[in-house]
């Protein structure tokens, strides 16, 4: 019995006397991190995009939908009037779609609306926006409990908006299905379309809706508990090579 276990013992050693060490920490090899993925995926489509313009990489930008339809009409064509030689590609999703486009290289920034990874992206304010509820034309201001017998028109899963409603509504004990219905719409003006035809109420940016407010097509029936504002922010992979450029297209774009 001796024999056996000095001979189970002197297996379980190295040459040196210590504890053997398991076969993956012996090799050296460490499995490359998430952040140093993201990192290498977004120096190659830097370099790329470099490469194909000649050594000046072009502007590619999401926008959250909110911002593609009502923010990015104001600002774009005053930065091509700025930047006449300057090649702009921008794409529009939601902020867990365009979080994902950075994160493959695919687009170098977006303006959001929604939460975001803080550790992996770097990002600077935009604009401070209202958030209201909107009912039909003719409708008073709603009380919580009015809002909550109403149906519900909001945006899909991912959507900053629907994100900000539901972060708001947990902060007071409730949720979407607190609502007498819900139906799921991927478009602001089709959301706005069934408010004003008095198929239930939403919650918006009032950026999306300053235009049928003033037209009186909707109202704004915000009660006082659920008045909110939220930041639009421009973020960017952290560590980019052009975070200066992008944050002096933000300083003119807020000009």
């Amino acid at each position: 019995m001796r024999a056996v276990h000095q001979g189970r013992a002197r297996r379980g050693t190295h040459r040196g006397g210590g504890a053997a060490l398991p076969r993956a920490r012996r090799s050296g090899k460490r499995r490359a991190s998430p952040a140093r993925g993201r990192a290498e995926r977004r120096l190659r489509a830097e370099l790329e995009a470099r490469r194909r313009e000649g050594g000046r990489a072009p502007l590619r930008l999401g926008c959250t939908r909110t911002v593609a339809d009502y923010v990015a009409p104001r600002i774009l064509p005053a930065h091509l009037l700025r930047h006449p030689a300057e090649r702009v590609c921008m794409r529009a999703g939601n902020t867990a779609e365009l979080v994902a486009l950075i994160d493959r290289g695919e687009i170098d920034l977006a303006l959001v609306e929604g939460s975001f990874d803080r550790e992996a992206f770097e990002s600077e304010v935009f604009s401070r926006e209202r958030f209201v509820a909107v009912a039909a034309a003719g409708e008073g201001p709603l009380g919580i409990d009015a809002l909550l017998g109403r149906r519900l028109v909001l945006r899909e899963p991912g959507s900053g908006t629907r994100e900000i409603l539901e972060r708001h509504l947990a902060a007071r004990g409730l949720s979407v299905s607190d609502f007498a219905d819900t139906v799921e719409v991927a478009s602001i003006p089709a959301i706005k379309a069934c408010v004003a035809a008095g198929v239930g109420v939403s919650f918006l940016y009032r950026v999306a809706v300053e235009a049928e407010l003033a037209a009186g097509e909707l109202a704004d029936v915000t009660p006082e508990g659920l008045a909110l504002e939220h930041d639009f922010s421009l973020i960017w992979q952290r560590g980019s090579r052009y975070a200066a450029r992008y944050r002096a297209l933000l300083r003119e774009w807020r000009a």
